[in-house]
């Protein structure tokens, strides 16, 4: 990671990573709480997730960019290496590929390469109660916590509500703070 340069150190840096999940678009409370805590905030959309965002909103928040795609070779950074992550909401798709390692977005490569940088890792899962059973995403959650990941323990919402009011965004920081393992 990125060492500090110059007379004052740098805030450190989360990432949110946001997917294409209906309470996406209450992210600015994730955003705020974040800044709040004393970090610096950039946001990495998955393609689908972008659509669920208000681009200029989420940007004036943070004063980054969104990141949804790779940049150039040889272009600048617009993120210094993050400090720490936080999915969320984290999709049944985003989930099951990023435990099997793959790394077809910008988002889930950041996500693949985390584990390797030793990145902490917190993940909000917006997920339905049917999706929620599928062999498939049991086993990624399984995956992704025995990487360390530290995963949200909320209930998965019934398939037809479409609510949102109870999504747990400020059990975002609290995974990530010092000495806080991965939980059910």
């Amino acid at each position: 990671m990125s060492e500090p340069s110059g007379p004052r150190a740098r805030k450190p840096f989360l990432y949110v990573v946001v997917c294409a999940a209906g309470v996406a678009r209450d992210v600015d409370i994730l955003l705020a709480a974040a800044q709040d805590a004393g970090w610096d905030v950039g946001v990495v959309a998955t393609p689908q997730g972008l659509g669920f965002l208000d681009t200029a909103a989420v940007e004036t928040r943070t004063g980054h960019p969104i990141r949804s795609a790779w940049r150039s070779p040889g272009g600048p950074r617009p993120f210094p290496d993050p400090d720490a992550i936080v999915v969320a909401p984290a999709t049944f798709n985003t989930v099951n590929k990023w435990a099997a390692g793959i790394a077809d977005t910008l988002a889930l490569g950041i996500l693949c390469e985390a584990y390797g940088q030793g990145v902490p890792t917190a993940v909000l899962p917006a997920v339905n109660s049917f999706l929620a059973q599928h062999p498939a995403y049991v086993e990624s959650l399984a995956r992704l916590r025995g990487m360390g990941v530290r995963i949200s323990g909320s209930t998965p919402h019934t398939p037809t509500s479409g609510d949102t009011a109870d999504f747990p965004w400020e059990e975002a920081l609290e995974l990530l703070a010092p000495g806080r393992s991965a939980r059910s």
